[in-house]
């Protein structure tokens, strides 16, 4: 696991998210250091300076969609739906496939931009517990209930 996602608190950050009015720079910064770990990546220079020049000009939605972009690149947009006054976002791995068939984190919020980054931050919650090694791991106890057998027959 990354040394950014190890401190990472996803039920801190979507409790601040969840109690924002609106996205703030210092908001946006402080998702970034908290949840992204392709953000100061060299090789993304130019996806990352143009994350910074809408965090700069408070595109709040462009820059949320494009640290989806930047930081999820097998996650799309599956649904944006605004319903009695709040915004409903869904993040999909296979956005094809039938509503019944996939399932979708959502994330939601008054705020464009924050159900958009809500349910970014799901998906990183869901990602940091789901990591898993390269090697699979054998259970190092045996059940109390088992025995060896020899199945030889020395007869």
């Amino acid at each position: 696991m990354s040394s950014v996602l190890q401190n990472f608190d996803p039920l801190a950050l979507g409790e601040q998210l969840r109690s924002a009015h609106a996205v703030t720079r210092p908001l946006m910064l402080d998702v970034i250091d908290k949840a992204c770990r392709r953000f100061p990546s060299l090789g993304q220079s130019e996806r990352t300076a143009r994350l910074t020049r809408l965090i700069d000009a408070e595109a709040w939605a462009d820059a949320a969609l494009a640290l989806l972009e930047l930081e999820l690149p097998l996650w799309q947009v599956r649904r944006i739906a605004y319903d009695e006054g709040e915004w409903y976002c869904a993040l999909s791995r296979e956005r094809e496939l039938p509503d019944w068939l996939e399932s979708s984190v959502e994330g939601r919020h008054s705020d464009l931009a924050l159900a958009l980054l809500s349910a970014f931050a799901e998906v990183q919650a869901l990602t940091a517990k789901a990591t898993r090694p390269s090697v699979p791991s054998v259970r190092q106890t045996a059940s109390p209930l088992y025995e060896p057998v020899n199945c030889d027959h020395f007869g």
